[in-house]
């Protein structure tokens, strides 16, 4: 039977809000104000996902700690992608006993990508008692009236039940950045890669309606933010669900159009829906950035046809080819997987190849993690971790020589970057990012933090470039 997701009625969103009132009132009658402590694992979406229950927590009175040691209320966001987070969660939740023993009242919630997978919430029903609330990706929403029941009965509570997915719009944000934002447009994924979790715990694609997103984007412009980067498990799809006739080039096309100085970014692209319009409307418009994360996983065909990809590397290098020939300054970074399931060394030597050939500025590179419950985890897999990690090494010492030369390449020029931070290096003591998102380390006051500048560039090495600030006056591309 076909599952189709649901947009949540307002009314329910409501009765969520007044909840959030009622646990201000419980708190406020015990004569202090609780803290809570959000501790995130994973992609930008989960980030994203926690800004929403840090605003539903200081929305039920709650001030946000650093910490985790003294919370009244642990929240953990947690991540299915490999094997490394998910024992990471695992040893950190265990240690939360202690910190329950020396606060017994703390309430500690799981939730995120790992609690859409039923034998991970049976674990930690049986083998975490001190846990006591657990809800998946489909059940954030929820999170208000999760957290009063435990607060006034003391039992645990699970919502983990299977959804297709939600959309939940008006739900209060609390941001950690008040330069750059994450504004999400769809949610979950129909693609099925046989490495892939995030369909079976995300659900399948939902888009939220353009003027949503808008009016995000817009309230974020209107207070001060300076970046925002649209989110989706895979932005191409955005809108196919909607039958508005409005895709995501189109939607970025609108964003872009949003007077105030801005610029804008977006994760993550599939190569299979990658278009030619969508190259040519980031070329359009002078506030998107000419940076474009397309991951393409591997370089053999056979392989890429084995992950469930549904494009080949024919296809891929064309899309590369295109984009660079209307943006000769557009910034290629992209994910790859060593060792998938029966790969061999000269499979493996074709995405090594294709790494040549393309030339990325940054690459985000995994051994392959198997995924209990996806088709890839039951592939024979001959080739030892031994193996593999010899492969990994290679293909990081190609990719790493690739940066530092295409970096070395920044040295002379003056790019215009946006100053996020402090960059803890003192001789380069600030930190700025350029449109491609190359980090540069700046020499220059902290007064310049939040604006926009142009940096000429005197060095760099394969992760950053460093420069010194040119001219600060402020510039605006809209």
């Amino acid at each position: 039977m076909e599952r189709k997701p649901v947009v949540i009625p307002q009314e329910a969103l409501e009765k969520e809000a007044a909840v959030c009132e009622q646990i201000k009132a419980l708190w406020a009658s015990r004569g202090r104000t609780p803290r809570a402590f959000v501790d995130t694992y994973g992609c930008q979406q989960n980030e994203a996902d926690s800004e929403r229950i840090r605003g539903m927590l200081r929305a039920s009175g709650y001030e946000i700690a650093d910490t985790e040691e003294g919370a009244d209320c642990i929240v953990i966001n947690t991540c299915a992608i490999r094997e490394h987070a998910e024992t990471r969660v695992y040893g950190n939740v265990g240690a939360l006993v202690h910190t329950k023993a020396r606060h017994p009242e703390q309430k500690i919630f799981l939730c995120g990508c790992m609690m859409g997978q039923p034998a991970v919430s049976d674990r930690i029903r049986h083998s975490y008692p001190h846990v006591d609330g657990v809800f998946s990706t489909h059940h954030l929403w929820r999170f208000p009236e999760l957290l009063w029941g435990v607060l006034s009965t003391g039992k645990r509570v699970f919502a983990v039940e299977d959804s297709a997915g939600s959309i939940a719009e008006n739900i209060p944000v609390s941001r950690t950045n008040t330069l750059k934002a994450w504004v999400s447009v769809m949610y979950g994924c129909n693609n099925f890669c046989s490495y892939c979790i995030v369909p079976y715990v995300r659900g399948r694609e939902r888009s939220r309606r353009p003027e949503d997103v808008l009016k995000e984007c817009r309230e974020l412009i209107d207070a001060g933010y300076k970046e925002i980067t649209l989110l989706g498990q895979n932005v191409n799809s955005y809108g196919k669900d909607l039958g508005l006739g409005v895709d995501f080039a189109d939607l970025m096309a609108q964003v872009a159009q949003l007077p105030g100085e801005f610029r804008l970014r977006f994760m993550t692209s599939h190569p299979k829906d990658a278009s030619k319009k969508l190259f040519d409307t980031i070329a359009s418009y002078p506030k998107i950035c000419k940076q474009f994360h397309l991951p393409f996983q591997s370089g053999n065909d056979r392989v890429l046809k084995a992950m469930n990809r549904h494009y080949d590397t024919a296809q891929y290098l064309a899309l590369v080819d295109y984009g660079r020939s209307i943006m000769p300054e557009l910034v290629l970074t992209s994910d790859v997987i060593v060792g998938f399931p029966g790969e061999t060394e000269e499979e493996f030597e074709d995405t090594v190849r294709l790494i040549e050939r393309v030339r990325y500025d940054a690459l985000f590179t995994f051994i392959f993690s198997p995924r209990p419950g996806t088709p890839a985890a039951k592939m024979d897999d001959p080739v030892s971790r031994e193996e593999k990690q010899v492969w990994f090494d290679r293909l990081l010492a190609v990719q790493n020589a690739k940066s530092a030369e295409i970096h070395a390449g920044y040295i002379g020029r003056t790019v215009r970057v946006l100053v996020d931070g402090r960059s803890g290096d003192e001789n380069y003591p600030l930190s700025s990012r350029t449109e491609g998102n190359r980090l540069v380390r700046l020499k220059g006051d902290e007064s310049l933090m939040g604006r926009f500048v142009q940096a000429k560039i005197t060095g760099s090495n394969t992760w950053a470039l460093y420069g010194e600030v040119e001219e600060t006056k402020p510039h605006c591309s809209c």
